[in-house]
């Protein structure tokens, strides 16, 4: 067999999350950088956001004739 064909395993990696939450956990990286986790994940915290940039729904319910009954 090849010797160190394995990548250095770290079991101490530091994740670091954009909304500023840090963590442990194993990887073959020492840190990451991740942009969502489970503290600022809106399905993990409840606050969910429907956003509607350029007016996408209101295009899409004029394209096919229906009514926003969901306002």
């Amino acid at each position: 067999m090849k010797q160190d064909l394995h990548p250095k395993y770290y079991n101490d990696a530091v994740v670091k999350c954009a909304c500023g939450n840090t963590f442990t956990t194993g990887s073959t990286n020492p840190e990451l950088k991740v942009d969502v986790c489970s503290q600022c994940h809106p399905f993990y915290t409840g606050k969910q956001k429907v956003l509607d940039t350029g007016g996408r729904i209101e295009k899409f319910m004029k394209k096919y004739n229906m009514k926003n009954e969901g306002k």
